[in-house]
């Protein structure tokens, strides 16, 4: 069976709540519970314990980890053969998820913009489901080392708390054979960062395939599947989103800012700019900068 990944996209990163250690002598199991509402995350420590979900069964090792869904029922598929020890873990993903076999289906109903193209500052996380965690021991001290913490002061901790639980999940996800990464993925990410590096330089479609030794059609392709977009069309939107940034930041001349961005005639880059945001750059400057009255009002208020 293929394997299943949980989709989701990185902001805002899942959240912890809680955890804990649980111990089943043989004969016992896992209780039954449904619509949780949170994700439930096992790590068997030693023995073996017997999970289900829906109609799917897992014999879950040492070394073992499993996410279960907060909207579907778990139930123990058998009682534990043999003294069973292992973590859990409840957090939350406030963005939209997903839950598909495979790495392929990335794209989620509301991660894209008008336009039809995932957004530059998106990125989506796949994390399997159910797989061995390639330094056990490590994620064993990391569990330890949460639960320790559940001795302080919440203020001091959270923090802490956060950032164990996020190496949890990154050890998941960099711990994937490169063989079980989508190709597709792989070469869109690969050119959407040739893009963000060449982004001030006249970059063209040979260019992009040169440099990733694939050719133009099955590049664009790869993007088209992974950001809805073509390599050329990635390309100026991310000028525009930098060029945005600089009207923001700066206060470098529009026609500066053009020649910056790679859009070396002004005239072109308000037009494409004013297609896309609605507004002509000085117009989009503009509504951010404070008026007279506003100006007039704090400082009679300082």
């Amino acid at each position: 069976m293929e394997p299943l990944f949980i989709h989701f996209q990185a902001v805002p990163l899942p959240y912890f709540i809680e955890c804990g250690k649980s111990a089943y002598s043989q004969g016992q199991q896992h209780p039954d519970r449904a619509n949780l509402g949170m994700f439930d995350l096992l790590l068997v420590r030693r023995g073996t314990l017997y999970i289900g979900e829906d109609d799917r069964r897992w014999k879950l090792s040492a070394g073992e980890m499993l996410i279960l869904l907060p909207d579907r029922y778990h139930y123990a598929s058998a009682p534990c053969h043999e003294e069973t020890m292992f973590y859990w873990l409840h957090f939350r993903i406030a963005s939209p998820w997903r839950e598909v076999a495979g790495q392929s289906e990335l794209n989620l109903k509301d991660t894209t913009i008008s336009k039809g193209w995932m957004h530059p500052e998106q990125h989506m996380i796949s994390i399997p489901k159910h797989w061995a965690m390639p330094a056990p021991q490590q994620s064993y001290d990391q569990f330890d080392k949460l639960l320790g913490l559940f001795a302080g002061l919440r203020s001091n901790t959270f923090w802490e708390q956060q950032q164990i639980f996020a190496e949890l999940l990154r050890t998941a996800v960099d711990g994937q054979h490169p063989g079980n990464l989508d190709p597709s993925r792989v070469v869109a990410e690969r050119a959407e960062a040739y893009l963000k590096q060449h982004y001030h330089s006249d970059v063209t479609n040979a260019m992009l395939a040169d440099a990733l030794h694939f050719h133009p059609n099955y590049i664009a392709r790869c993007m088209k599947e992974v950001y809805q977009c073509t390599p050329l069309e990635y390309l100026q939107h991310y000028r525009l989103e930098q060029a945005k940034l600089l009207l923001l930041k700066t206060d470098l001349p529009v026609s500066e800012i053009s020649d910056s961005v790679g859009f070396h005639y002004s005239a072109y880059f308000t037009r494409c700019f004013t297609q896309s945001i609605g507004l002509t750059p000085r117009q989009y400057r503009k509504q951010f900068q404070p008026t007279a009255t506003s100006a007039a009002a704090f400082t009679s208020h300082s």
